[in-house]
């Protein structure tokens, strides 16, 4: 055998494992299912995000690990997402009603939208936007949070 076929051989050897090294860590890697309860319009879209640290929870400052906006059909909703690794996650919702893909609030910084955070914190005038501790949960295996949609603030 001439040394380009060893090593033409030998190189293909290396990317079969390391693709059933990939497979078996994406198999490996917990599903995250967050299930939207109460969602009250019935056109727009509900944008959802995932992030595994403090800076920009939950209003989209900087980069959530996953996001995903889905067409409403219905007063609930389920979303899978998968390939995330284990870990502390919150996640944050919205209905966002013109397409924009954030929150949109009046000159006091009221949301003027639908809005749901993981955990279901306490939103008001008085505790103001819950932070990711308040909102956060360890994902270690697949997993289903509930998300309970506000069209206000808690009294």
């Amino acid at each position: 055998m001439k040394t380009s076929q060893f090593c033409s051989l030998l190189f293909s050897a290396f990317a079969s494992i390391g693709l059933v090294l990939k497979a078996n860590a994406l198999e490996d890697s917990p599903t995250l299912t967050v299930a939207i309860k109460g969602i009250k319009n019935e056109t727009g879209q509900i944008c959802l995000a995932i992030y595994d640290k403090e800076p920009g929870f939950p209003l989209g400052n900087s980069p959530e690990v996953k996001s995903k906006c889905i067409t409403i059909t219905g007063n609930s909703l389920k979303q899978e997402f998968t390939d995330l690794k284990e870990g502390t996650y919150a996640v944050a919702v919205i209905d966002d009603q013109n397409g924009n893909t954030k929150l949109d609030k009046d000159f006091l910084g009221i949301p003027e939208e639908g809005f749901g955070i993981s955990n279901n914190p306490i939103v008001s005038i008085t505790t103001g936007t819950p932070n990711f501790e308040d909102a956060s949960f360890s994902l270690t295996e697949d997993r289903t949070i509930e998300i309970d949609m506000k069209y206000s603030l808690d009294p």
